[in-house]
């Protein structure tokens, strides 16, 4: 069926009409992606038919049980969502022409950075950016990188390299892991541990899907450990230190952890590693080409000096990496 012409020119379809389609094709329930979007139930459905009508085609099979895409839907489902990314793109240039450093700043962290950061990230932003509208999320990695691509997200501050096409990398610093045991283990208290000794330790992990699980798992295997610890994890890091404080194991903890989380108990050891020690990098990430790409650059800038009096080491003169499509 044709779509609806006004004065001989096809009518266009809106971008309600549009955001509703792509709030049903994402959860295929109209009352969920109602209230994904702050529309009621009726405006929504009344929105989605106004969208068929409008293009001339059927986009959802509707039974009493359940909604589906029809073969067109699934096909204008993906040009919907690119038509609402790039309105969002233009929203989000309009906004850093008016004024750098105002209106909302949707920050992603994940939790193994979230709590030891984010007084630094929070004390900055109030004492420079007084007018930024810092709005903060706190997720795993894949989730976060998932909020980056479709635009859910602004800016990420989490452990790379990420090896995400598209993504812009503006290192930080990098930070030493350091071994926590229990009290009168033999690595207790040591320095100059050698990474060797990993191989038989009985080390506690987060739980799948946390970043600082796999980096533990590579430090592992750097030092020749065959099998996978994973007898037991922990949902984060203040559970894992409990963990190694009542006799199950050991962990390893990033250095600018190590402070809030061995402090809440006094059933615990560190020792450190030979150099050089394991560590890894946190960086801020942004998609490439970002319309306040300068923005996040000079709060990049900012946020190395802010960071210069936690135990890590500042990366001064790093310029911003992006991932390159692997093949």
């Amino acid at each position: 069926m044709a779509g609806p012409r006004t004065g001989g020119r096809r009518q266009q379809p809106t971008l309600a009409q549009l955001r509703a389609f792509s709030a049903v094709a994402d959860h295929l329930h109209f009352r969920d992606a109602a209230a994904a979007i702050g529309m009621s139930q009726p405006a929504l459905s009344s929105a989605v038919s106004a969208l068929e009508d409008v293009l001339g085609v059927t986009l959802l099979e509707r039974t009493t049980r359940k909604v589906l895409l029809s073969p067109a839907g699934e096909r204008l489902a993906v040009r919907a969502k690119a038509v609402l990314k790039e309105v969002g793109a233009l929203m989000e240039e309009a906004e850093a022409v008016r004024a750098p450093f105002t209106g909302a700043l949707r920050l992603g962290v994940i939790p193994t950075v979230a709590p030891y950061l984010l007084p630094t990230v929070l004390r900055l932003v109030h004492d420079r950016y007084p007018q930024l509208d810092l709005q903060v999320h706190e997720e795993q990695t894949g989730s976060l990188l998932d909020g980056l691509t479709v635009g859910r997200l602004d800016l990420l501050l989490l452990a790379v390299p990420l090896g995400m096409p598209g993504v812009v990398e503006l290192p930080l610093f990098d930070e030493d892991f350091v071994l926590v045991t229990p009290p009168g283990h033999r690595l207790g208290g040591r320095e100059g541990i050698p990474r060797e000794a990993l191989r038989e330790l009985n080390l506690l992990l987060l739980d799948e899907g946390h970043c600082l699980r796999d980096q533990a798992l590579d430090i592992c295997r750097e030092a020749g450990r065959r099998d996978a610890p994973v007898s037991t994890t922990a949902a984060g890091l203040s559970t894992l230190v409990q963990l190694v404080a009542g006799g199950l194991g050991v962990t390893l903890l990033p250095r600018t952890a190590l402070k809030v989380e061995t402090t809440r108990s006094d059933q615990l050891l560190t020792g450190s590693f030979a150099a050089p020690a394991p560590a890894r990098r946190i960086a801020l990430a942004m998609r490439a080409g970002a319309a306040r790409g300068a923005e996040y650059e000079e709060l990049a800038a900012a946020l190395r000096e802010a960071l210069r009096s936690l135990p890590v080491r500042v990366c001064d003169t790093e310029a911003p990496e992006v991932s390159e499509v692997s093949a």
